[in-house]
């Protein structure tokens, strides 16, 4: 039976905590908590799921948003339709970029702001992260893209950051041809 996980609000102040490294394997909870979190955002992207579960659409969550301070994200990415690519990442770390800055045309949105922020994100448009896997091997993604945005999104959470940090709040939105939207 699926039960939907308990994530925090963003008055929350544990989510502006920064998480600490993973060292340790993961324990059975952990790696059964990764798997609910795998779960949900799976079904959160699948319409007949997420309506009969009430849930709102997202590709990522971190463990920060489930109270626990440590370094681990799952992204769960529709590459094609109806087809999933689960991303889970321990000590995630970005360590190369391109040059060129993208943003969501339609803003970003997060599990943990129940509400519409309006603004454009700047990020990343093609980035390399390497972390470890849930063995604590190392490996690295290139990542492009709505990819690229989701796992820039996710770390700023293990260093407490929340997207609607990154808006310029002077000038919320960008024009097409000062910055790239998709």
């Amino acid at each position: 039976m699926f039960k939907e996980l308990e994530i925090l609000d963003e008055s929350n102040k544990i989510l502006r905590n920064k998480s600490v490294d993973i060292t340790e394997p993961l324990t059975k909870e952990e790696k059964k908590l990764v798997q609910r979190m795998i779960d949900q955002l799976t079904y959160s992207q699948i319409e007949e799921y997420e309506k009969k579960y009430d849930l709102r659409p997202g590709m990522g969550l971190a463990f920060p948003q489930l109270g626990i301070l440590k370094r681990l994200i799952v992204i769960v990415h529709e590459y094609e339709d109806g087809k999933f690519h689960n991303y889970v990442m321990i000590n995630p770390k970005i360590v190369s970029h391109s040059e060129e800055i993208i943003a969501a045309d339609a803003g970003e949105g997060c599990l943990s702001v129940n509400r519409d922020v309006d603004g454009h994100v700047p990020r990343y448009a093609r980035i390399t992260v390497e972390g470890l896997d849930e063995n604590l091997k190392k490996f690295s993604i290139r990542a492009r893209e709505e990819l690229a945005i989701a796992f820039q999104h996710e770390i700023d959470h293990l260093d407490g950051i929340l997207f609607y940090d990154r808006i310029n709040k002077k000038r919320p939105f960008y024009l097409e041809d000062e910055i790239r939207l998709i």
